[in-house]
């Protein structure tokens, strides 16, 4: 089944040409749904909205086969693709731990293969408490590197996501600034970074410049307003100035809603689609 699914992974190899002019791809991040509904039922929201792309955290590690076939086949049916998904519970920034991330790495290929995914999001895992400065950056770009020899030969790429310690305080890439520090250093196209636009307001903010001086190194990007994980116009965070700049450099790779909807499923998720692409005008 998941032969015939179109997977996404030249998602990321469209971003920044400046050639296609139909602008960035849209996507949903499933779990910020799972009050609202099963699984399946929001797979049809999502359609109704008019997105062709979700993205998912492992809720694949619970299906048997024959949800496996069911979803896939109902993926099929409404065109929607999964164009990146988390999974792999080993961080990459352990100093003693790179074969343990490695090896999970390795053995989560075939999964995402099968769901047609183009690309993996990979965490740091936690910050060492009197780690020498510079060990965990270091351990990030050796474990990375290793990653990327891994992820090229199976047709994929990674993204690697911090997170804010207001939400993780334990966690060790905490902010955009350092990520693309460490994915220039392993210096492949394969591994870039996610901008999580709602994490990084709520850590450190200054969301458009870090943009402009990094976008050749963003591979996906994250939507939410600040406070409350809601759509964009409930909070602080001026999503239409976001939205243009992205547009005038040329981003081409996937925004992913990953939002609690305050109303209707289905007409908040099309709402903020469509608020994004009128906002590039």
């Amino acid at each position: 089944m998941s032969a015939v699914l179109v997977a996404p992974g030249g998602l990321m190899g469209q971003a920044h040409t400046g050639v296609d002019d139909a602008g960035p791809q849209f996507s949903v991040m499933m779990w910020a749904l799972n009050k609202r509904g099963s699984f399946e039922e929001n797979l049809e929201r999502v359609a109704q909205a008019g997105y062709r792309h979700v993205e998912l955290v492992g809720e694949f590690m619970r299906w048997s086969e024959a949800d496996w076939t069911r979803i896939l086949a109902r993926m099929q049916a409404l065109k929607i693709t999964v164009d990146a998904t988390s999974g792999i519970k080993a961080g990459f920034a352990d100093p003693v731990g790179g074969d343990a991330f490695v090896a999970e790495l390795k053995g989560f290929i075939p999964t995402v293969q099968r769901l047609g995914c183009g690309q993996i999001i990979l965490l740091s895992g936690k910050r060492i408490e009197g780690a020498a400065a510079g060990v965990q950056r270091a351990a990030s770009i050796e474990a990375l590197k290793r990653a990327t020899e891994i992820l090229s030969a199976a047709g994929l790429a990674g993204v690697i996501e911090p997170i804010d310690r207001l939400e993780n305080p334990t966690i060790y890439l905490d902010g955009v600034a350092e990520a693309f520090e460490i994915v220039r250093a392993v210096g492949s196209p394969k591994m870039k970074v996610l901008y999580d636009l709602y994490h990084e307001q709520r850590g450190l903010g200054n969301l458009i410049e870090k943009l402009e001086k990094n976008i050749d190194e963003v591979g996906l990007i994250h939507v939410a307003d600040v406070p409350g994980r809601h759509e964009p116009g409930t909070g602080e965070v001026n999503y239409i100035n976001i939205y243009r700049r992205l547009a005038e450099l040329h981003y081409r790779g996937v925004i992913a809603m990953e939002f609690y909807p305050t109303g209707d499923v289905v007409e908040t998720l099309r709402r903020a689609r469509e608020e994004a692409i009128q906002s590039k005008r």
